[in-house]
């Protein structure tokens, strides 16, 4: 049997018992990326190739030598008779937002088509201190600028492994693709508004955003620095868990990142959900957004797959012995999307200034009078649509003039939100919750080109994540079932600060209570080799 039909769990207990081979684990997993990735993403235009469109398109870069010399590594460590690390050959995919010395970091930017870092990011670098196996680095959303992984610059850009028809879903969206057609076992994403959760749900994988500040952001290129949080993409709950394991903890590099002591997560599994107070909410049944004819706010029922979903792992949770608490009120979700869209451009507008043809990167050919026209030249060629619009939005908000009515507003709209949950999970207060249950996404995954070119819209997919995001708090979003047309849908825990444990405690109890449902035997598309109508 090949090993990628293993879990990230099971390839490290055969290698460190010697019963697996860490260079046989990765030329596997190489042998299924050459199988079903296709061509990688590139700025070059590629001639039109009818069995493309039917490929995953997940990788930017295979840095299979880079994972050759750290198999041999782990190889060596057993010889010594050394402990090869928690991730003892699992093959690991990188957003290409993380900097990793020795392989080109992009962001998926022509900005930064060439930028080579002469460092590596902490949690890249506690991965491979695990002896996971770095395979290659994973398309995005031009520097995460997008819920899709359309609007990268590195084009084709990932499709969906379930439907290649339709979309990842975003920022993380190689990441998500390369879990789901099983090129590896477990990714490095990204989460800044339901980065890492909106695409886990699409491509039916399991995605965990910890709490702001349990995993190291440095050497992350950052979106918004008060939002981003690192964190694993898996195939099931144990693995998530076991990547959070070693993701965990304070970096002496990153002065954000929280001194909180790591407990032990994949022990916290086995302790199941009796006597757990989970909620439902109702302020997440349905999506609220602005008419962009009239101005006014209007309501949407979100698919009525995810709110059956919901009250599916309800039950089923409730049977394990979980006590579920109805009617959770969380009125400033409505607000999130409206206060993320602001908050997120202003930070995003700060850190693309680095990128000025100077330092680093790409840098307009045509000669230039002065600095400041070099700075405007390069950035015109180098950036996509999708970072010029949040630059000229972060400034525009940001202005003296406008700084009150948008961003001031928007800060205390996000407290507002964190009082929401603080209200929820207050262990003296009136609903004592240990974590939320919400569908993941307002609907499964959309077609390819539906959505693209409406960043409203676009930014709407998120309404149901990015409140975790402007409370700080942990969130997992896990599968629970197929729509209608055969598509993953996703639910999610969340839970309070640094308890991960807990929303991971739920997670793996429903997964476990029905890992023998007939949906989890359904193979996506790319693994079964069969053309599925979008």
């Amino acid at each position: 049997m090949s090993s990628i039909q293993l879990s990230a769990y099971q390839i490290a207990q055969k290698v460190r018992a010697g019963l697996l081979s860490p260079l046989e684990v990765l030329e596997d997993h190489l042998k299924q990326i050459a199988a079903v990735d296709g061509v990688p993403g590139s700025l070059e235009p590629k001639t039109s190739d009818p069995a493309e469109e039917s490929k995953v398109h997940a990788f930017i870069e295979v840095s299979a030598d880079l994972a050759r010399r750290q198999a041999e590594q782990v190889r060596a460590r057993l010889e010594r008779g050394e402990d090869p690390g928690l991730l003892a050959g699992v093959p690991v995919s990188i957003k290409d937002i993380f900097c990793v010395q020795g392989t080109t970091t992009t962001a998926a930017s022509r900005i930064l088509y060439n930028f080579r870092p002469p460092y590596t990011a902490t949690t890249v670098e506690r991965l491979a201190q695990a002896g996971a196996l770095i395979i290659g680095k994973t398309n995005l959303d031009e520097f995460t600028y997008g819920s899709s992984s359309e609007s990268s610059a590195f084009q084709p850009h990932p499709n969906n492994p379930w439907n290649t028809e339709r979309v990842t879903g975003g920022s993380s969206g190689g990441s998500a693709a390369s879990v789901a057609a099983r090129e590896v076992p477990l990714s490095l994403g990204t989460d800044t508004g339901g980065s890492i959760r909106q695409p886990a749900a699409f491509c039916g994988v399991v995605g965990l955003k910890p709490t702001y500040g349990r995993t190291s952001r440095y050497g992350l290129i950052a979106f918004g620095s008060s939002l981003d949080c690192p964190g694993p993409l898996a195939r099931d709950v144990r693995d998530a868990a076991l990547m959070l394991q070693v993701l965990a903890g304070a970096d002496p590099k990153d002065s954000t990142s929280a001194v909180a002591p790591v407990p032990d997560y994949l022990a916290a599994l086995e302790e199941g959900v009796r006597g757990m107070r989970i909620g439902i909410s109702p302020d997440y049944d349905h999506i609220t957004y602005p008419d962009t004819l009239t101005g006014e706010m209007s309501i949407q029922a979100i698919q009525p797959e995810m709110n059956t979903s919901v009250r599916a792992v309800a039950e089923v949770l409730a049977q394990l012995g979980a006590e579920i608490v109805e009617n959770v009120p969380m009125p400033n979700a409505r607000h999130g999307i409206p206060a993320y869209f602001v908050i997120s451009r202003v930070e995003a507008a700060s850190n693309l200034h680095r990128f000025d043809g100077v330092k680093y990167g790409y840098r307009a050919r045509k000669p230039a009078l002065d600095l400041s026209e070099l700075y405007r030249a390069t950035r015109a060629e180098g950036f996509g649509l999708q970072p010029k619009l949040r630059i000229l939005m972060g400034m525009y908000v940001s202005a003296a003039q406008h700084s009150a009515q948008y961003y001031q507003k928007a800060l205390r709209v996000r407290s507002m939100i964190r009082s929401d949950f603080e209200r929820a999970f207050d262990p003296n207060g009136a609903y004592r919750l240990d974590a939320l249950l919400t569908p993941t996404t307002p609907t499964t995954a959309f077609r390819r080109g539906e959505v693209m070119g409406d960043s409203v819209l676009m930014q709407y997919s998120d309404q149901m994540t990015v409140a975790g995001n402007h409370a700080g708090i942990p969130a997992v979003s896990i599968p629970a079932g197929l729509d209608p047309q055969g598509l993953p849908i996703g639910v999610q825990f969340f839970g309070m600060d640094f308890r991960e444990d807990i929303i991971l405690r739920a997670a793996y109890a429903y997964e476990q209570a029905t890992r023998d449902a007939e949906w989890r035997a359904v193979q996506p598309q790319a693994l079964r080799g069969s053309e599925v109508k979008a």
